[in-house]
């Protein structure tokens, strides 16, 4: 299985919150996960954040980073050109969705096509798996929320 995870669902990688048994597990029994680079940065973000907030101590925000830094070497990093930016603007008018998720949604239409493979797309946001299981995107069952 080729896992894409966006943000909310990679967070969960490294954050105990709902849902994070269920993308451990997918982890595990992925052959490839991917991200688009911006979730590098939209992850660091939320645990920081969550650090501010006193939901994670300091001790663990250290930890989250360096393994997550060190998983990240792993992953399948999908990387913007100018295509993949205009596919993005593209779907966040289509399907009225915020930026950045309009991106990870362009990224994995991009991987699945570039290898010519089914992509399971997992993330924690309704309207993005909606518009994700328009382009027939493999959906993880009950995977969004009501964001």
């Amino acid at each position: 299985m080729i896992l894409y995870l966006d943000t909310s669902a990679l967070v969960k990688a490294y954050v105990d919150e709902d849902g994070s048994d269920a993308v451990l597990e997918l982890l595990k029994a992925a052959d490839m996960v991917a991200a688009h680079e911006i979730a590098y940065v939209e992850a660091r973000a939320t645990y920081a954040r969550l650090a501010r907030e006193s939901r994670l101590t300091q001790s663990e925000l250290e930890q989250i980073k360096a393994d997550f830094d060190l998983d990240w070497e792993n992953y399948a990093v999908v990387h913007s050109d100018a295509a993949l930016l205009r596919r993005a603007a593209d779907m966040a008018e289509a399907f009225a969705l915020r930026a950045y998720d309009s991106v990870h949604l362009a990224a994995a239409e991009y991987l699945a096509s570039g290898i010519g493979e089914r992509v399971t797309f997992l993330c924690f946001d309704r309207k993005l798996c909606q518009a994700a299981s328009v382009l027939r995107l493999q959906l993880v069952a009950d995977s969004s929320d009501d964001r």
